[in-house]
């Protein structure tokens, strides 16, 4: 694996073995290594399992092509296509107010306004006790499907509701259950892929959220084009009842598809279990998930409190968010050109399509490179250009160049963020899982008072909000700067041999973390 000046000459390994149905020989193996590393303060270092250790080389790298691509086709199809309906469901707000919404409803721009902010309060309430509750219980292929049908079903809901009293209240409840959705996804992600394979999956999770902003204009648009009025409901009504439908039926195929984590998965071989444990087991230093009993709440969020690491990154995220706060509002945004509804609604697609295409490259070379800095830098330069034009001009043409260009140059760099966390603290599984739920939550505090930055009235160049979005990224910027100094200084303690918390430390150190054999003779550094 390659990483920001420094090289780490092995690949990432396959993991330990699971305890439910294998072989007796293997299941005792790891409850001799679960005593050693709770019961005993001189723990030794651990070893491949047998059904690994008796593979060679090329066996091993055969069948971990063959899990890897088994848990892809399994894993991520199902989890973009939820994040899409969990992106659509929460947003479609912005398509309702174009739709009739606002006037059906009597909301003034103020009461719009609130509506749309009073999500992000129940989402930021729920995000980190639903990632240590998931982290605890170990079952995601439960867990994640049955919060999408009570979302689903609160989405649909929002179809019944007659007064800002009570679309105010539909909203905040959608909030509340939506914010298990996308943190538990992120921890998800992170208990399967090593840190060279979590920064492409994790964009590609992430285009789920892009592609939504591209079916969002093209739903909206059939809708208010076919269905206004049909039944006798309008046709925001009908955007929040069909894609409220959708949702609940993804739902319940998503229970007969999702895998657990690698220990809970029943439908991998032996031989893959043990893979997919021991892989992560030698990338990160820790076997991520034995068992319920060793998860703690308090523990994990104690520990991502006590890292720095953690506060740059929620500062860069929360900056990179509230610089994309213009997505809430980006069909008022586009409709400033002067076209009407349905044209301005299928123009809100294009730049989706765009950020889709440059946030995968740009993943996928930072894994590549295991580069992490210049991969989140460089679209936010081009993020604080795009805001920049929209704010100088109202001339048609370089303002929908700027729209292009606005949702790319923030997010293109955002998915590469969200991967960094996990690359950045990896162990333990329930210090990242908090880690992963306080940031994502903190960081969607913004979009509370960016709702109030887009007032109809302040269009067509949204000076103020545009402005702010340019120093919110460039905050970002220098919340890269100051964690890339951070990880090159941990680096060079590990290169002096010593300690760093979290890492996986030289032989001494790593004989008494109880960390893999192999991960500690190899080396461990973080990626910047």
């Amino acid at each position: 694996m390659a990483f920001a000046g420094h090289q780490m000459d092995y690949a990432p390994g396959v993991g330990e073995t699971g305890y439910n149905g294998l072989e007796k020989g293997t299941a005792e193996y790891v409850d001799g290594l679960e005593l050693s590393a709770t019961q005993t303060s001189s723990r030794r270092k651990r070893e491949a399992p047998p059904l690994i250790k008796n593979l060679s080389r090329e066996e091993r790298q055969r069948l971990e092509r063959t899990l890897v691509r088994k848990i892809d086709l399994r894993l991520l199809p199902t989890i973009i296509l939820m994040y899409i309906l969990n992106y659509l469901d929460r947003n479609n707000i912005a398509s309702a107010r174009l739709a009739g919404l606002e006037k059906d409803l009597n909301l003034s721009s103020t009461q719009y306004q609130t509506t749309v902010s009073i999500l992000f309060v129940g989402y930021l309430l729920m995000q980190v006790p639903s990632n240590l509750f998931l982290n605890k219980i170990g079952k995601p292929a439960l867990y994640l499907p049955t919060v999408m049908i009570v979302w689903g079903t609160i989405s649909a809901a929002t179809a019944a509701a007659k007064s800002f009293g009570g679309l105010l209240a539909i909203r905040f409840m959608l909030g509340f259950v939506e914010a298990a959705y996308f943190p538990g996804c992120l921890f998800f992600l992170s208990s399967w892929y090593t840190r060279k394979e979590l920064g492409l999956r994790t964009a590609l999770l992430y285009s789920g959220a892009l592609l939504s902003g591209t079916f969002s204009g093209l739903i909206a648009a059939g809708v208010v084009s076919g269905l206004a009025g049909a039944k006798g409901l309008g046709a925001w009504q009908w955007l929040f009842i069909i894609e409220g439908v959708i949702t609940v039926g993804v739902a319940i195929l998503a229970f007969f598809i999702l895998p657990n984590f690698p220990r809970t998965t029943s439908w991998l071989t032996e031989e893959e279990r043990a893979l997919a444990v021991w892989r992560l087991d030698e990338d990160i230093g820790e076997d991520d998930w034995v068992n319920s009993k060793a998860q703690t709440f308090g523990h994990g969020l104690m520990l991502a409190i006590k890292d720095a690491k953690m506060w740059v990154l929620m500062v860069m995220l929360f900056c990179i968010v509230a610089s994309g706060g213009v997505t809430n509002f980006f069909p008022t945004v586009v409709a400033t050109l002067g076209y009407g509804n349905i044209d301005s609604l299928l123009l809100t697609a294009p730049p989706y399509v765009l950020a889709v295409i440059t946030s995968l490259a740009n993943a996928w070379h930072a894994d590549k490179t295991g580069e992490r800095f210049y991969h989140v830098v460089l679209p936010l330069c081009v993020g604080v250009a795009a805001f920049i034009i929209g704010a100088a001009t109202t001339s048609t043409g370089p303002r929908y160049l700027s729209m292009m260009l606005m949702v790319p140059g923030v997010y293109t760099g955002y998915v590469v963020v969200l991967a960094w966390i996990s690359n950045s603290m990896p162990r333990p599984p329930a210090k990242r899982a908090a880690a992963l739920a306080a940031i994502n939550a903190v960081s969607n505090t913004s979009s509370i008072y960016v709702s109030y930055m887009y007032p109809s009235s302040a269009g067509p160049r949204y000076i103020v909000a545009f402005a702010v979005n340019c120093a919110t990224a460039f905050i970002a910027i220098l919340a890269a700067v100051t964690l890339r100094f951070m990880l090159i200084r941990l680096n060079k303690k590990l290169d002096r041999g010593e300690y760093v918390e979290g890492a996986i430390n030289g032989n001494h150190s790593a004989e008494q973390d109880g960390v893999p054999g192999e991960a500690a003779k190899k080396g461990f550094r973080f990626l910047y």
